[in-house]
């Protein structure tokens, strides 16, 4: 059977009773279309099944009408990690509504990093980046300026960039989550943190050893690579010591249920024995006994954000920078008054 034809922007403007440059101007939400001619536009194209040819865009516009995003991290902690997943599904909510694609790409070493941003480049599969996971020392900033790609930053860089950020204060939800922890009458708490490589994940170790040290209290922090494996041994490490914390704020949900999970099995109960707070508020946080506390964030709304800001620069505005509101911190049943010292 002979293929059923694909729609035209010829066949939207016979139905709608308009010229093709005026279809033209009403799919693509341009100025110089009364409301009446672009609603009758619309309904056509809907009824006929219209859809953007991308192939025909690109080569009358040079664009690919893709935008990338590059993940370096382990697979095993992707797997397990929810925050991606919820960023990819915000970024394809703004790119489907715009006609773009996403081409995601995971690295596992620097060396393939760095190859696969020079491919994307010179490959002309994308006509711009979405850069996460930024790094102290982040060489992505001027790898991908020099390759000639529109960029987008999750979180302002600490080097010099030329890019638009979009920033959430990664240490507010630290903050929250020890104020709350002192508030109950902890005096021991420890911080099991990301990597000390990853920008946010040092901004919200700094903020933990910021606001401990500001309430006059002992603090402890445990570096891991954000994975509950890691997050485990942390947990088991800090109850091993001496003087174990009454209180542990965690980096993320991930890590928070493993070092539940390790703190049960010990016969420690939680949060009589000890206080326990998450980063990220996953689902399954809430459904636990007890209930996960946890700093909320939107990981769906940050990747929307994102891409809609990437999509502004690629069109040429002066995008900005994007301040996202501060995260909060959910209050449930892990945490809970500092136990009371053995009688003497």
């Amino acid at each position: 059977m002979p293929k059923t034809a694909r729609p035209t922007i010829a066949d939207v403007a016979r139905r709608a009773g308009v010229s093709k440059g005026l279809v033209s101007f009403a799919l693509n939400d341009r100025p110089g279309v009364s409301p009446d001619s672009r609603t009758r536009i619309l309904a056509a194209a809907e009824e006929l099944g219209w859809t953007p040819n991308v192939r025909a865009r690109s080569l009358s516009t040079g664009r690919s009408f893709a935008g990338g995003l590059v993940i370096a991290r382990s697979t095993d902690v992707i797997d397990a990690d929810p925050f991606f997943p919820s960023f990819i599904a915000g970024i394809e909510d703004a790119f489907s509504a715009s006609g773009q694609v996403l081409v995601l790409a995971v690295a596992t070493s620097r060396r393939q990093e760095t190859e696969i941003y020079r491919s994307l480049a010179v490959d002309q599969r994308v006509d711009g980046v979405i850069l996460t996971d930024l790094r102290t020392q982040d060489d992505r900033i001027a790898l991908v300026a020099d390759l000639g790609l529109t960029a987008v930053t999750l979180g302002r860089p600490a080097v010099p960039s030329p890019f638009p950020a979009v920033c959430v204060d990664d240490g507010a939800g630290i903050r929250h989550a020890v104020a709350h922890l002192v508030a109950l009458g902890h005096r021991r708490i420890a911080h099991v943190a990301g990597p000390d490589g990853m920008l946010h994940a040092r901004r919200r170790a700094d903020a933990f050893r910021s606001e401990v040290a500001a309430a006059g209290i002992e603090g402890t922090v445990i570096a891991t690579d954000f994975s509950a494996a890691e997050g485990a041994a942390a947990t088991g490490a800090l109850l091993d010591a001496a003087a174990p914390p009454t209180a542990i704020v965690y980096s993320n949900d991930h890590m928070a249920l493993a070092g539940l999970g390790v703190a049960r099995r010990r016969g420690l109960r939680v949060p009589a024995d000890l206080s326990i707070t998450g980063f990220d508020d996953i689902e399954l946080g809430r459904f636990l006994d007890p209930a996960l506390t946890t700093v909320g964030t939107d990981a769906r709304s940050w990747g929307a954000v994102a891409a809609r800001t990437l999509l502004e620069a690629v069109d040429g505005s002066a995008a900005e920078h994007v301040d996202l509101p501060e995260p909060a911190l959910i209050v449930r049943e892990s945490t809970g008054p500092a136990p009371r010292p053995p009688a003497a």
